[in-house]
């Protein structure tokens, strides 16, 4: 089966065709505002047999790819108040696909379904009642499609059945995988939760952004303006690009590079509580993939764990492998995001 993944992020669409597992066509459009891009490409792709598409949130109901009809669609865009960057772009993606192909079988694959296993008390927040049963409020975590194909591809590489995975790139998140399933996550309600990001803050007091509120210091657009677009490596060193902080020699950049590790640090050691021990530290996403010295300074906070990269494998890399030193307690392993690969076979599984 050839299969048209369309990945649209908030700003971006990335565009390929598998044929099993081989890419044989692909395009990037690194700032997309919604229109154009997916008809433009398929006039020169080969014909495809279903299209998939990354849907960021799926809310409580999707827990698994679906073949998208009208009733599932609509579905998907009444959930847009819960991923406004995300979700209308998904829509754009789906609709433009849909109208260019519209024989052809369309299937959204969310972000948030890897997450659905978790057990009730890593999804349920400590707020009343009308919350939760009224608005839905729960941790869903998102970036589930990484995560699942980074921890089953660690597995092929170093076996064991308690993996934490890091998915580092604009966005960040952690998931503690066991035997394939996840169990805990850093993201929460939202994809502003957790981990020090790009533009995004990741966990702040609550109460801070009450205070904040109260006192008319901002209003509640600013507030989430600020938070999503203004925060991060971003707020720390004024710039968002992580290459570009290592490469500023400030002590703002210093300090930026020392709060992301040191957030993440934290997180793993909560991931590796939550799994009561740990097999495989995976590193994937943009920075995983690519930033030896982030993935080193990481692992040397996290030697009471037993856990040690050997330096040369580290800096050497150069696609999918293993790069814990010789005795070290768990391996740690460098994958490649390939979200691609997990929405294709999301698709061969909806379809049939």
């Amino acid at each position: 089966m050839r299969v048209l993944v369309v990945n649209a992020g908030s700003s971006s669409l990335k565009l390929s065709v598998l044929d099993g597992d081989d890419v044989v066509a692909q395009r990037h459009v690194e700032r997309w505002d919604g229109t154009g891009g997916v008809a433009e490409f398929l006039a020169d792709a080969p014909d495809v047999d279903a299209v998939g598409h990354r849907v960021v949130h799926g809310g409580p109901d999707f827990s698994g790819p679906v073949v998208l009809d009208a009733e599932s669609r609509a579905a998907v865009e009444r959930l847009t108040d819960l991923a406004p960057l995300h979700q209308p772009r998904a829509l754009a993606g789906i609709d433009a696909a849909t109208s260019a192909l519209p024989d052809v079988p369309q299937v959204a694959c969310f972000d948030t379904a890897f997450h659905h296993t978790m057990p009730g008390f890593a999804t349920t927040y400590a707020v009343p009642a009308r919350w939760r049963d009224e608005w839905g409020v729960r941790r869903y975590g998102f970036h589930g499609l990484s995560h699942a194909y980074a921890s089953r591809r660690a597995g092929e590489l170093a076996g064991g059945s308690r993996v934490v995975t890091c998915h580092l790139g604009a966005g960040c998140s952690l998931a503690a995988v066991r035997d394939g399933r996840s169990v805990d996550t850093t993201m929460g309600f939202t994809p502003l939760a957790g981990l020090v990001m790009a533009t995004r803050s990741g966990d702040v007091d609550p109460g801070l952004l009450v205070w904040l509120l109260r006192d008319g210091k901002l209003s509640a657009a600013e507030l989430e303006d600020d938070l999503e677009h203004r925060s991060g490596l971003l707020g720390l060193s004024g710039s968002a690009d992580l290459r570009d902080v290592h490469r500023a020699g400030t002590p703002e950049a210093a300090l930026a590079v020392e709060v992301f590790v040191h957030r993440l640090r934290q997180a793993i050691a909560a991931m590796v509580a939550s799994l009561g021990g740990l097999d495989v530290l995976v590193f994937t996403g943009g920075v995983g993939e690519h930033d030896a010295a982030v993935r080193a300074r990481t692992v040397e906070g996290l030697g009471f764990l037993g856990v040690a990269v050997d330096q040369e494998r580290n800096a050497g890399r150069a696609g999918d492998e293993v790069i814990s030193a010789d005795g070290s307690s768990a391996a740690v392993v460098v994958v490649q995001a390939r979200e691609d690969l997990e929405i294709a076979a999301g698709v061969r599984q909806a379809v049939g």
